[in-house]
């Protein structure tokens, strides 16, 4: 059977794209070697966010006393938060068979590589089967590095983790160490943090959060701390010896100091590699970088005409909404719709679910600098604003970062309370390059902490109400 388009991978790349191709009436085949939904369904995204539910759960219950309710003692039972975080993922999962069947679309379980540009070779236990399809979309996904070095045996004792194996844990690490500051690290941190354990986080660079916003990441660590989140940048960590069933590590600073410390668990979150090592790419003439990630021109086609690579195997940000995005890109390009628009790299919004939360879109003041853009920032803190006093929650502010001379929207940084669920606004803003004007006129509604974010458009303005 020739299908129009066959996609490797089921994640929220792939299985997006083929949805998107099947509305547009293509035949449509996914190859998945392991569950539908991908790390972020299945091993990512959303047991994360269940487990970091279950976080902030206790946290409140634990200030109960600041809003006039007495609770006893709270404990928190991992096993049962592990079997919520499962049977949501279950769910989910089955939601997303149930929308393939919908559809019609073809699912094949197993391994694809290449045999030529139109045709992939598929293998499950021990069986290969030969599909071809006018058009290959690479949605292989991304594994979690390891430092090289780390023997097998920490890994089978369970003393060396991945962020897979900390959002299922066997058992709850009382102190853990957790490598790497990015996204997933001080997720991971916040996390375990908040559950009880004693965290340390160690980062290689001169500060956390390497990706965000200087003002954002500064702020964020004083915060991180003040939650007793133990943090040690300028830092590298070697030698990881197994003692007596606990981790023994080495770390040694820019100076050159030298010391060791024991941990119940160690999880490294320092990144991730592609998964196009297997695909047989060089058998179709597709070029990848030295990364591994693929080469991809507009609408996501790599060097091959017809085969196309989207998600966390072309180039960052490595994120689920992205990868979606991607996919419909391309499904539509295949099914020959006009006005498909290739995706902005700069207006990928992003979401860090720490404790407090942090969230991100366009550019970043110190870029802005860089390239010699005129600017105009506004800030508003949430310890001004009615909703979040009321809430208790009100560490944190709103910056935005416009054009000096359009008044066009560049930037928007958030750190605080629930701001992920506010990000989506200067989405909207950016990609439909409103300026302050459009920003300063709408009415937001009252008491929200979406106030905020006009409130910082004004700021930047010399406008700003209530500061």
């Amino acid at each position: 059977m020739l299908f129009d388009v066959a996609i490797i991978g089921g994640g929220p790349g792939g299985y997006v794209c083929a949805i998107r191709a099947a509305q547009l009436g293509l035949k449509v085949l996914i190859v998945e070697k392991e569950h539908l939904g991908g790390t972020c369904l299945n091993k990512g995204c959303i047991p994360t966010k269940v487990l970091l539910q279950a976080a902030k759960v206790k946290h409140i219950v634990d200030r109960a006393s600041e809003f006039g309710i007495e609770s006893t003692v709270t404990l928190a039972n991992i096993d049962k938060i592990i079997k919520r975080s499962e049977n949501i993922v279950f769910g989910l999962n089955n939601g997303v068979t149930g929308l393939l069947a919908k559809y019609k679309i073809v699912v094949i379980k197993g391994t694809a590589t290449f045999k030529d540009k139109e045709t992939l070779l598929v293998s499950n236990a021990g069986q290969i089967e030969e599909i071809r399809a006018k058009n290959i979309v690479i949605a292989t996904g991304a594994t979690p590095k390891l430092i090289p070095g780390i023997a097998d045996s920490m890994l089978e004792s369970n003393l060396i983790w991945t962020s897979k194996e900390a959002i299922s844990p066997k058992f709850f690490p009382k102190k853990l160490l957790i490598v790497g500051s990015g996204a997933i690290g001080i997720e991971l941190a916040s996390l375990y943090n908040s559950l009880g354990s004693n965290v340390t986080v160690v980062e290689i660079a001169s500060r956390i959060l390497i990706q965000e916003d200087k003002e954002i990441a500064d702020t964020a660590l004083k915060l991180f701390t003040k939650y007793g989140i133990n943090i040690k940048v300028n830092t590298k960590v070697k030698n990881f010896v197994d003692k007596s069933g606990k981790v023994a590590v080495e770390f040694t600073t820019n100076d050159n100091e030298t010391t060791s410390e024991i941990f119940d668990v160690v999880i490294f979150a320092i990144g991730v590699t592609p998964n196009t090592a297997n695909l047989n790419l060089e058998n179709v003439g597709v070029k990848t970088n030295v990364n591994g990630t693929i080469e991809v021109f507009d609408y996501q086609e790599t060097s091959q005409n017809g085969i196309y690579a989207i998600g966390d195997v072309v180039k960052t940000p490595w994120l689920a909404h992205k990868a979606s995005r991607e996919g419909i890109i391309v499904a539509e390009k295949i099914a020959g719709c006009t006005e498909v628009i290739p995706i902005n790299l700069d207006s990928v919004p992003s979401c860090i679910y720490s404790f407090p939360q942090i969230a991100s879109i366009g550019i970043t003041e110190e870029k802005a600098k860089k390239i010699g853009t005129g600017i105009k920032i506004g800030k508003s803190y949430f310890k001004g604003n009615g909703k979040a006093l009321a809430t208790g929650e009100y560490d944190g502010f709103v910056k935005v970062i416009f054009d000096e001379k359009t008044g066009e929207l560049l930037g928007a940084h958030m750190i605080g309370y629930e701001v992920t669920e506010l990000l989506a606004i200067f989405s909207v803003a950016i990609t439909g390059e409103l300026t302050e004007k459009e920003l300063m006129s709408a009415i937001f509604p009252h008491p929200t902490m979406s106030e905020c974010l006009q409130e910082a458009v004004f700021d930047a303005f010399g406008k700003a109400i209530h500061q």
